[in-house]
């Protein structure tokens, strides 16, 4: 008896296809690299930011997930379990702000070369072991690097669960029963900022901090224009760095758009993020799989609505992989997951976003268009 085969299906082609270049750029267009950057960063050390009730910020960074390393009147540092410096340094004040990022120098020479190159002063921390110079990037934001910080010892870890996969049995008479917890971070992942200065700002972190790119993503109609955002990671030669430590891409606003924490695994995400449910925080999108970073994600918002995201299995790429090109569209932001929502996109119009479009588009220096602003909100609901 013969049994006919059937012909192959011809499948829709995916909403992913083609989203993860491989291929880098083409002729004319960026590496994401500097020949002779000032410096090379080792990572992100902390963010900084201002809250006026230090109260509250401290309970939800233990709900999150963070361990709190110091505490005064005027200022809480949180940290992750990993051995490191603090992820995240919240001061008093006025109003709920996110001041800026702090690098970590690869020696102590390098807030010297800094410094002669700008023409400034490398300072002391206050109140604390450590050097710093402090920067501006194009677009206003306070950039701080950083040597000789206080540096934590690794604290007990979250044990990642043990997996049956497929036919592989490492699990057995034994049931899987996650703690409903705090999924505990480990570390500081990365920063997204957002600015109307992108090709100024991309060129800065590049050349003076010697940040390269991952990816870059373009408006589908206009990449001859250019890239509107950019996927960096620190320069480590040959170990392996996280696929973007800062992402920053083109928009009416300047600054803070979210800031990723890394935990163990999937359920580690899944069972903090019911916990953080059942406290009452809102999700604002998630649990799903990033295409760019490859990165399981959860974003959350916190009491002062500021984006933050438990995340886990990132790539890490070492300085041999070239940057990739892809369209930008709000399909090709996840691989799977709810679809995204307007609170990540940031889309509902509200009278400050308006307010920061018009400054966008009457000031002469930005490379916000009212075509490429409508081209960003094209590919932002494709």
């Amino acid at each position: 008896m013969m049994i006919e085969i059937p012909a192959p299906i011809d499948l829709p082609a995916s909403a992913h296809s083609g989203l993860h270049s491989e291929d880098g750029p083409e002729r004319g267009e960026s590496r994401g690299r500097a020949k002779d950057p000032v410096i090379k960063v080792r990572d992100l050390a902390w963010l900084l930011f201002e809250k006026p009730d230090l109260d509250r910020a401290e309970i939800f960074a233990r709900d999150f997930g963070f361990t709190i390393a110091g505490r005064t009147s005027d200022e809480l540092r949180l940290r992750g379990s990993f051995a490191g410096s603090d992820a995240v340094v919240i001061r008093k004040g006025p109003k709920s702000r996110f001041v800026g990022p702090v690098f970590q120098a690869q020696e102590a020479s390098d807030l010297d070369r800094l410094a002669r190159h700008f023409g400034t002063e490398v300072d002391k921390l206050v109140g604390r072991p450590g050097r710093i110079v402090n920067l501006i990037d194009p677009a206003g934001v306070p950039v701080g690097v950083v040597h000789g910080a206080d540096m934590h010892s690794a604290l007990p870890e979250q044990v990642p669960l043990v997996l049956n996969t497929g036919a592989k049995l490492n699990r057995a008479n034994a049931t899987q029963r996650p703690a409903r917890e705090p999924a505990r971070v480990q570390r500081l992942g990365h920063v997204v900022l957002e600015t109307p200065k992108f090709g100024a700002a991309l060129d800065w972190y590049v050349e003076t901090l010697g940040m390269i790119v991952s990816d870059f993503l373009f408006l589908p109609d206009q990449r001859d224009l250019g890239p509107t955002m950019a996927f960096m990671r620190c320069d480590q030669g040959d170990i392996p760095a996280d696929h973007h430590t800062l992402a920053m891409h083109l928009s009416p606003g300047k600054g803070y758009v979210h800031s990723a924490y890394q935990v163990t695994d999937l359920d580690a995400i899944g069972a903090g993020g019911a916990y953080l449910a059942e406290r009452g925080y809102q999700r604002a999108w998630g649990i799903g799989r990033h295409v760019q970073g490859s990165q399981l994600f959860d974003y959350w918002r916190d009491p002062d609505k500021l984006m933050v995201e438990h995340f886990a299995d990132g790539d890490m790429f070492d300085s041999s992989i070239e940057c990739g090109w892809a369209p930008m569209s709000a399909s090709g932001l996840a691989q799977w997951g709810p679809p995204v929502t307007r609170d990540f996109l940031g889309t509902s119009p509200s009278p400050a976003r308006l307010r920061e479009i018009r400054d966008a588009l009457h000031a002469d220096d930005n490379d916000l268009t009212t075509s490429r602003l409508l081209s960003i909100l094209k590919a932002m609901s494709s």
